[in-house]
């Protein structure tokens, strides 16, 4: 079972992500521990966090900043995101483990089982798992500390903008799902290039948003 501050930490990240705590406001931690049901020390530890993460910014005595989402932003994030995890999935196809293997498959399983499903909150969570369970199979601590922001932000970016939820949910299970059945089948040159791909798309994706609905 997660102890309090790991509870804090999703509860929080899946608020911010969906953009149930507003971007461009700050929410005292007062707040934050009425929201959560949790006392002041989870609450915080989750906010340094978060902070390290770039989803909030931490204003003493006032709260914590929830940041505004941009197209530039998305862009620089995207910049650095495609090289850093196309090492990642690289590194994973050769190191992760036959557990780390098998839950690769399961998520895979579960992400198509969720891509006709209006239920964004479960298919935020499983993008989740599948960024933080390819960091982990890469098994280099120092990469998880760059991908952790890079993911988390861009996912943010993502939900925030979709316009076509059954059509990008279709997207992003079939670049997600290729890149982890290329790693389970010690695929690299399969992974990295599915990895790729999914940035493409984002960054598509990302200049697709400055384009007026409908057109």
């Amino acid at each position: 079972m997660p102890n309090k501050s790991s509870q804090a930490y999703d509860q929080l990240q899946r608020m911010i992500t969906f953009q149930e705590l507003k971007p461009g406001t700050i929410v005292s931690e007062s707040t934050l521990m009425e929201i959560t049901g949790l006392g002041r020390t989870p609450v915080r530890e989750a906010l340094q966090k978060l902070a390290w993460e770039r989803m909030v910014e931490i204003h003493p005595r006032r709260g914590a900043f929830i940041p505004l989402i941009s197209v530039e932003v998305q862009l620089k994030l995207l910049e650095l995101r495609r090289t850093v995890e196309e090492l990642a999935v690289r590194m994973a196809s050769h190191r992760a483990t036959v557990a780390q293997k098998q839950s690769m498959l399961q998520l895979a399983d579960g992400l198509e089982g969720l891509e006709s499903t209006d239920d964004v909150l479960a298919y935020g969570e499983r993008l989740k798992d599948i960024h933080e369970l390819i960091v982990e199979a890469a098994q280099n601590e120092y990469l998880q500390l760059a991908m952790a922001p890079l993911q988390g932000l861009s996912r943010r970016f993502w939900f925030a903008n979709i316009r076509d939820l059954s059509e990008e949910l279709r997207n992003g299970t079939r670049l997600h799902a290729a890149t982890l059945r290329a790693i389970c089948h010690g695929d690299e040159e399969g992974a990295a290039a599915a990895s790729l791909a999914l940035n493409d798309y984002l960054t598509e994706f990302a200049y697709r948003t400055l384009r007026p609905e409908g057109k």
